[in-house]
């Protein structure tokens, strides 16, 4: 089959072996998206090697072990845990200590013509959500995630920073809770597509008027500059929640944290379950995120024009041999 790698830190598409794990669903992909953790991990992310990409949709092909699974469409978890410590016994392998993570750590991803998951972590597609829809599945995932570590209310004031793919993503899904949510970012064009009647976008050279006025200030612009604008938005006893993955150690001033007495949130994956329900209850048109869409066989070209600024997501689609 193939497959989107990264082989001795270079990005190629490779023919390689379908995929077999003993006790693992073989899925059939149909359709992936590219994030920017994929670009991070091109540029030396997580050590990484192997079949990049987490976000997809697919068909389960075969599943030894819940046979019930086969000919289904879904998504899966990307975190697989090891089945037996504290986290993997209370259902959620998000910190097992032996996990492995779909294109990320120790386990070949998605952006390949097959990939193999534990059927314990799949989850069907309703019928009403599109493929394009699930694509968003993980990253919706990941946004409405913040919501299991802080508390938001409708009076809580909120911004989010960087008007990418999360950035958006995290706006949509934190607005309906609060009546004061701002998003931040560089694009007008991006900004636009964001807005609606719970979310107002505002030019990042334009967020002075605010100043120190934000509850709850979420990074999610991919750089680090991001993080030094957040520390003059939040207010004293806030908090910031840091969403960004990027190569390199980020520099910051730890006295104004305690200063100020900020609480700094690390936010990674979250649950699908509700991202599927947000999906299937088009709380907002994920599908406006889409820019373009390639053949996997054209992969490569994919990950170029997703590196582009002024790219939202970009879909593989997949061309079976």
């Amino acid at each position: 089959m193939n497959a989107l790698r990264i082989e001795k830190d270079t990005l190629m598409l490779s023919d390689i072996e379908t995929p077999r794990r003993n006790g693992e669903a073989l899925i059939r992909v149909l359709r992936s998206g590219i994030c920017n953790t994929d670009l991070e991990i091109i540029k030396g992310y997580a050590g990484f090697e192997g079949t990049i990409g987490h976000e997809f949709v697919g068909i389960v092909e075969e599943s030894l072990d819940a046979p019930g699974w086969v000919g289904k469409r879904i998504v899966g978890e990307i975190n697989v845990g090891c089945n037996a410590c504290d986290w993997c016994r209370s259902q959620d392998a998000r910190h097992c200590p032996n996990r492995s993570v779909l294109g990320i750590l120790n386990r070949d991803g998605c952006h390949a013509e097959y990939l193999t998951l534990p059927s314990r972590n799949l989850l069907e597609v309703p019928r009403d959500v599109s493929d394009d829809e699930a694509i968003f599945a993980e990253p919706l995932a990941a946004a409405y995630g913040i919501t299991e570590q802080i508390s938001i209310s409708k009076d809580t004031k909120i911004a989010v920073i960087g008007d990418g793919k999360l950035g958006i993503l995290c706006a949509w899904a934190l607005a309906p809770k609060s009546e004061r949510l701002f998003l931040i970012g560089k694009h007008l064009n991006k900004l636009s597509i964001a807005e609606n009647e719970n979310v107002e976008g505002v030019k990042l050279a334009e967020v002075s008027k605010f100043g120190r006025y934000f509850d709850v200030v979420v990074e999610a612009s991919g750089s680090e500059s991001g993080f030094e604008t957040a520390m003059d938005m939040v207010k004293p006893r806030g908090k910031i929640v840091l969403k960004s993955t990027f190569k390199g150690k980020p520099t910051w001033e730890a006295w104004r944290v305690v200063v100020d007495e900020i609480t700094i949130v690390g936010s990674r994956c979250g649950i699908f379950s509700p991202a599927l329900d947000l999906l299937q209850d088009k709380v907002f048109d994920v599908r406006r995120l889409i820019s373009d869409e390639f053949p996997l066989s054209d992969g490569v070209k994919a990950i170029k024009e997703a590196a582009k600024r002024d790219s939202m997501k970009i879909m593989l689609t997949m061309d079976p041999k």
